[in-house]
């Protein structure tokens, strides 16, 4: 794109300078009337797709390198109608979703998603997994994570999950499988005084009050770091009948190897320069609010650390043999590429992985060979970079 053309676009100067300084084409700013709208249908609602479209008025496009993902005109609004209410479909970019395709989850599989808000991706992993394995979905934001909660119940997804709000960068709880059977069997549930029963949003006032001043104490710098808060669990989720200690129980650095999660998705904290509707929010935000958001560069720095310490722990977690997925709807190389850099040169054990249902995907290879790259004029899709990595036994 020349000079004139990028000084046309409705841009301030300051974005445009950040986008070409990180090799970035301004012009992808100016097709957000043209990316579509993207859902997932869920599993076995095909039979009601007909209806779906006569409802929204709209022809529903199928994606074809993503399985039950349908684009539609992003003027179509979809929040009213029964299909969404009823939990049959339910927005997320397609970008996104490969991103979870390319963890390959299989049957089983006991997953971690680090950076767990809003909750589209992981009511996908849960969706892959079906009536197997289970769910661990972390976030540090706590009403970030209760939109969470609220998503798995909508969709009666939250069978095999368990929610915690906890910082991505030191949680260590690993998946329930590893908890001894003959512990289980010591004791009956009765016999548990503290163990824990079936899920309600309906608690009893004394317990909801004891759950809030046991937040304010985690709160608290002076008492150190506390146990994350559990914020929800299903009834499969293996936390049912547990005791609070054996809940909370950790193990030591080489147990992880061989009891950690199976895969493990780090959708990191990013400037989200990537997203089109996004960086569209800052003309009624203010152009002012960009700058502190996006373009401060002290506020990029640590970004990068905390993506850096995030990607890390979350592959401290991985058992070997598992693989994670690292991605960011940022563009910059610095919070992408750099970052899979400093990681691989910290972390021996780790291998940056080729992702074989790529090749049939509309994205571009990153700096690094085995990243990739989506963005709205060569994807149709939010920005968005994706790593993956196997875990050595070395």
């Amino acid at each position: 794109m020349d000079e004139e053309a990028v000084s046309s676009l409705p841009l301030p100067d300051a974005f445009r300078n950040f986008l070409i300084e990180n090799g970035l084409d301004p012009s992808i700013y100016i097709t957000n009337d043209s990316i579509p709208r993207y859902i997932r249908l869920k599993p076995g609602c095909e039979a009601h797709l007909e209806d779906i479209e006569g409802e929204i008025k709209c022809k529903l496009e199928k994606v074809a390198w993503l399985p039950c993902f349908y684009s539609l005109p992003p003027q179509i609004q979809i929040a009213r109608s029964k299909a969404y209410q009823e939990g049959k479909i339910y927005g997320i970019d397609a970008a996104s979703g490969a991103a979870v395709s390319a963890l390959n989850i299989t049957s089983g599989d006991h997953v971690l998603d680090l950076c767990a808000a809003p909750g589209a991706k992981l009511c996908m992993i849960l969706d892959l997994l079906g009536n197997s394995g289970s769910v661990t979905g972390v976030d540090v934001a706590r009403h970030r994570l209760a939109a969470c909660r609220t998503m798995l119940q909508k969709y009666a997804l939250g069978d095999r999950c368990r929610l915690f709000v906890a910082d991505g960068t030191t949680f260590s709880l690993i998946p329930i499988r590893v908890h001894s059977v003959s512990k289980s069997c010591e004791s009956s549930l009765e016999e548990k005084v503290d163990a824990y029963k079936e899920w309600t949003s309906r608690r009893p006032w004394k317990e909801r009050k004891k759950a809030a001043k046991a937040r304010e104490s985690a709160a608290s710098p002076l008492l150190g770091i506390q146990n994350p808060e559990l914020m929800f669990y299903g009834r499969h989720s293996g936390v049912v009948g547990l005791s609070r200690s054996e809940l909370y129980q950790t193990v030591l650095g080489n147990e992880v190897l061989h009891c950690g999660y199976d895969k493990v998705l780090v959708d990191a904290e990013c400037t989200h320069d990537g997203s089109i509707r996004h960086i569209k929010k800052f003309e009624n935000w203010g152009w002012k609010t960009l700058q502190r958001r996006v373009l401060n560069a002290e506020r990029t720095d640590d970004l990068t650390i905390l993506q850096l310490l995030l990607l890390t722990n979350g592959f401290r977690l991985l058992k070997v043999g598992g693989s994670l997925v690292y991605s960011t709807c940022s563009l910059t190389v610095a919070q992408n590429e750099d970052v899979v850099e400093q990681f691989l040169l910290q972390n021996a054990s780790a291998e940056l992985l080729g992702i074989d249902a790529a090749k049939n995907w509309p994205c571009k290879s990153g700096q690094i060979p085995n990243t990739l790259r989506f963005d709205p004029l060569t994807s149709q899709t939010s920005g968005l970079f994706v790593a993956k990595f196997a875990k050595l036994s070395i």
